[in-house]
């Protein structure tokens, strides 16, 4: 075991080595991010998020058993965090779904060679989002998982308390219903 895995830095934290918590802090802190964005489609609550799973873990370590890899523990509390926020604050996630949402962003994004395609690529990437923070929380976990995060089905088993084979059948029916919910923002039949 190398002097800077995770493993060793859990063990060193769990000590009282607050420098240890802060390099698995470093080194963690984009992939909990980038689930967290994925999950909420929100900067800031995704900021929030990273923070809230990084204070819960450094209070948990106590609790934390090396049968899974650090990384899976962590993205578990991220995701029981998503799960107890969306929760509570389900009306004004729905209210600020209303609201007008990167008009312009063609302007800035995409190649100056062909503004319709930059503009059918924004449509197909919006109409993805849009479906996407429409699913229930438990699929969309799955794609952000899976998709997203490209995450092996042994880590998302672990991370869903199921099977190998659970976890797959979950990332099907997942992009199922992705699939179903993006069709008619896209003008499928």
């Amino acid at each position: 075991m190398s002097a800077d895995s995770d493993e060793v830095l859990v063990l060193r934290a769990r000590e009282g080595d607050y420098k240890a918590f802060e390099l698995l802090f470093e080194r963690h802190r984009l992939l909990v991010y980038r689930f967290a964005y994925q999950m909420t489609g929100k900067r800031d609550d995704a900021e929030d998020l990273v923070q809230e799973a990084f204070v819960r873990a450094y209070q948990n370590l106590g609790r934390y058993r090396d049968e899974a890899k650090f990384t899976t523990w962590l993205l578990r509390i991220v995701s029981n965090l998503t799960t107890d926020q969306m929760r509570t604050s389900k009306r004004r996630y729905e209210l600020e779904q209303k609201e007008a949402t990167g008009g312009l962003e063609w302007m800035t994004i995409g190649s100056f060679d062909d503004p319709e395609e930059n503009l059918e690529q924004d449509r197909k990437r919006n109409a993805l989002r849009k479906a996407l923070l429409a699913l229930p929380e438990h699929h969309r976990r799955m794609i952000v998982l899976r998709d997203l995060e490209e995450r092996e089905y042994d880590e998302i088993s672990k991370l869903c308390g199921c099977t190998i084979g659970g976890a797959k059948l979950r990332v099907l029916r997942a992009r199922r219903a992705l699939a179903e919910r993006v069709k008619p923002l896209l003008g499928d039949k």
